[in-house]
C-alpha cells in the first residue's frame, strides 16, 4: 500500500478575470499520492471555490511538507488517525 503524503501547493490565481484582474497568490496543502496528484486537487479544489479554469491559475512550487509543518487542520488530523472503527 502506498503511502500518503502531504504537499504544499503554492502559486497564482487571476480573480475577477473581466472587470478589474488581480493575481493574488495563494497556498494549499493537499493529501496525495504523489506530485501531479497534488496538482489536479489544487487545480480542482480553486475550480470549485472560486469558479476558476485552469488557465487562470498558475502554480510556482510543489513541496513535500512533514504532517507538523502543515497549516491544515484537515490534512493534519487525517494524518493522525489510528484507523476506521465501526
Amino acid at each position: 500500500m502506498a503511502d500518503v503524503k502531504i504537499f504544499r501547493v503554492q502559486g497564482r490565481m487571476l480573480l475577477s478575470h473581466d472587470s478589474m484582474p488581480q493575481w493574488r497568490k495563494f497556498t494549499l496543502d493537499i493529501r496525495a499520492l504523489k506530485k501531479e496528484d497534488a496538482v489536479e486537487k489544487a487545480y480542482s479544489e480553486l475550480g470549485s471555490r472560486h469558479k476558476l479554469k485552469r488557465m487562470h491559475i498558475r502554480i510556482e512550487s510543489v513541496k513535500e511538507v512533514s504532517p507538523e509543518e502543515t497549516v491544515s487542520k484537515y490534512a493534519r488530523e487525517l494524518e493522525n488517525l489510528a484507523g476506521w472503527t465501526r
